[in-house]
């Protein structure tokens, strides 16, 4: 057996096959509905931060998505055009400005990517608790790794 034929390298690989197939689904979803694949990585950003109840401002997001501070403010310019999104002051502190994705931008996805969240919602169900333990600790390991670059 060589090296690329390792049960480790083949869930690489396997990873990897999953992550185009997403990359190129936003792409489409993208194209179809006006936007650059940046402003779809912003939203979904977005939406995860908002679901796990954290505020994001501007900067915040574009260090996020390693854009500097004029991509950041055309990328929001743009969002906000489509009504996607909104800057609002944050009502603690009025000099700093929160994210704040439109109910637009929510079923915009929806109406996407719901039948492959279903699809993969419904897939996780033929696993037991345990089995989806591992699939989630190996797949939290794995966006850490990625997200250090190393």
């Amino acid at each position: 057996m060589n090296d690329d034929d390792t049960p480790a390298v083949r869930l690489v690989h396997l990873l990897r096959a999953v992550t185009v197939e997403l990359h190129l689904r936003g792409a489409e979803f993208a194209a179809h509905n006006g936007l650059h694949p940046t402003d779809l990585r912003a939203l979904i950003r977005l939406l995860d931060a908002e679901r796990a109840g954290e505020a994001v401002t501007p900067g915040r997001l574009g260090e996020a998505l390693r854009i500097n501070s004029a991509g950041t403010t055309a990328l929001l310019d743009r969002l906000e055009r489509l009504g996607l999104v909104r800057r609002s002051r944050d009502p603690r502190d009025r000099r700093r400005v929160l994210l704040v994705v439109e109910p637009k931008a929510v079923e915009l996805g929806r109406s996407f990517f719901g039948p492959l969240i279903g699809g993969l919602v419904d897939l996780a169900g033929e696993f037991t608790p345990a089995e989806l333990d591992v699939v989630r600790r190996y797949l939290g390991a794995a966006l850490d790794v990625a997200g250090r670059g190393a």
